[in-house]
């Protein structure tokens, strides 16, 4: 690739996740040094769960004031080093949907991104990464990304390729074909995900990869970073470009970014 690094990057967290580490000052600094031009924290979004759940993955609805807040407020201070954008990483999961974006417009976030974690209430899971061989679970995947898409609310899927379906081959084809398909369809680029090749998670799979290829969807890189360092991960990034390069991927010279 003839890039050194990413020269923008909409996917972020903080702290207030409960598995991010440092504040937001140092992931805008490290953006600043590696050259990056436009920066986004999306943050998982809240959910307005009932009956007492408390998740251990996510903010809750009351601070997502203050994180907007905190952002806007760097925004001001770095404006003439670089372009900060505050959103969400979100699960579309029809039962809290309208509440969130309902919470993102009052908050005027800049957009969302859908990493779907879970196609039903976290509380009740099962979680997209784990792995399985059942084949209702990536058909389920599948048709609650399409769905969500469909909303017009997400500026793109991160990690298309979470989901971890070890079955027959021929079903992952199928079903990894027609999500791409469908995401060509609606426009919706498709993240690879650093963090997955710095932690040799499932993803990015070169299978899910190859189909995107062939079917030609449009390709965005996604630092997917929860330290200051995942902002400065040119190896895994190098890895990722080298995949994209490999199967002839489409890559975006940036992102549209939607309002939910």
């Amino acid at each position: 690739m003839e890039k050194e690094f990413v020269i923008y990057n909409y996917h972020a967290h903080t702290a207030r996740c409960q598995h991010a580490t440092g504040t937001e000052r140092e992931y805008v600094e490290a953006a600043i040094g590696m050259g990056i031009k436009k920066f986004g924290f999306s943050d998982h979004i809240p959910c307005p769960f009932s009956g007492g759940y408390v998740s251990g993955i996510r903010m809750r609805m009351e601070e997502a004031e203050g994180y907007v807040s905190c952002i806007r407020q760097l925004a001001r201070e770095y404006r003439d080093k670089i372009r900060l954008f505050v959103g969400f990483e979100a699960e579309y999961i029809p039962e809290f949907y309208e509440k969130q974006m309902e919470m993102a417009r009052s908050l005027g976030c800049d957009y969302l991104i859908m990493g779907q974690h879970f196609w039903d209430s976290e509380e009740k899971g099962p979680y997209a990464g784990a792995a399985t061989k059942e084949e209702s679970r990536i058909c389920a995947y599948v048709d609650s990304v399409i769905a969500g898409m469909k909303t017009g609310s997400y500026s793109y899927l991160a990690h298309p390729d979470l989901i971890n379906y070890q079955g027959e081959p021929g079903v992952y084809d199928r079903e990894m074909r027609r999500l791409c398909l469908a995401m060509k369809e609606l426009g919706i680029p498709l993240e690879i995900n650093v963090l997955g090749m710095q932690t040799g998670r499932n993803y990015p799979n070169e299978r899910f990869w190859e189909l995107a290829g062939e079917i030609g969807n449009d390709v965005v890189f996604g630092l997917d970073a929860h330290k200051a360092d995942g902002v400065r991960d040119i190896k895994s990034y190098r890895k990722c470009a080298d995949l994209a390069e490999r199967f002839g991927l489409k890559i975006l010279e940036d992102v549209t970014l939607k309002r939910p």
